[in-house]
């Protein structure tokens, strides 16, 4: 078995005296592990860090194995990414989401994803924005998809503000009036408005989709909230 695709690398774990198990992200083959011979040498350190794309080779000899991996660089970011406290802890989270993904289970639209938000995580409202629809986008490719364009009691398509709980489904400003206190609130750049993000607005999104992660994914597998999560959105909250 081999195949080549470029990649992002999500993290990497020591491998006895001087190989490491490298953690890549590709678009067509999802979260792939691989054995990288000589990975900890001076040559491979600088290649195997988070957010640095690269071409990987991966060959073994039954599909289900471990494989060993070769890795070309293609674009280092990773000494800028450091440089930045959204930066640091943007790629530490989205490295976080992405194992919650089955291992080798493709998700291209996610991948792409990625690779936009660390085009932009110097830009903290923007990539807050960026890694916000990366959530809601994680949730529906875990099977646990938001409808935040019609309004569930109503059908309406406009003026949607909150999101119910319950159903994950947006409400609009006049039907969910009377049970408004029971309710997410729904950013506006999120409902198809042209409003651009500030950080109240950011805040509201994050805490909606982490009631429906807490609720579908990270409690029923004894999970905790990555501690990069907190650490991502005070980074995006001071703008730094």
């Amino acid at each position: 078995m081999e195949w080549r695709e470029e990649g992002i690398v999500l993290g990497v774990r020591r491998q006895g005296e001087t190989s490491a198990v490298a953690e890549v992200m590709t678009r067509e083959r999802g979260r792939h592990l691989g054995l990288v011979r000589g990975g900890r040498s001076r040559r491979l350190q600088p290649v195997l860090q988070p957010g640095n794309q690269v071409e990987a080779t991966w060959r073994a000899r039954l599909d289900e194995h471990l494989g060993f991996m070769t890795v070309e660089p293609v674009q280092l970011r990773a000494a800028r990414l450091m440089e930045s406290a959204v930066g640091l802890h943007g790629i530490q989270l989205l490295a976080a989401h992405i194992r919650l993904l089955p291992e080798r289970d493709p998700h291209p639209r996610l991948y792409d994803a990625i690779q936009t938000i660390v085009a932009h995580l110097e830009e903290p409202l923007l990539a807050g924005a960026l890694i916000l629809r990366f959530e809601v986008m994680l949730l529906e490719d875990l099977g646990f998809g938001l409808d935040l364009e019609t309004c569930a009691a109503s059908g309406r398509r406009d003026d949607l503000v909150y999101v119910s709980p319950k159903s994950g489904r947006a409400v609009s400003r006049e039907a969910g009036e009377p049970w408004k206190d029971r309710l997410l609130p729904l950013p506006p750049f999120l409902a198809g408005e042209a409003e651009a993000p500030s950080a109240a607005t950011l805040h509201q999104g994050f805490r909606m989709t982490r009631f429906f992660l807490a609720r579908h994914v990270w409690e029923p597998r004894a999970l905790e909230e990555p501690v990069s999560r907190g650490g991502a959105l005070a980074a995006i909250g001071r703008g730094s």
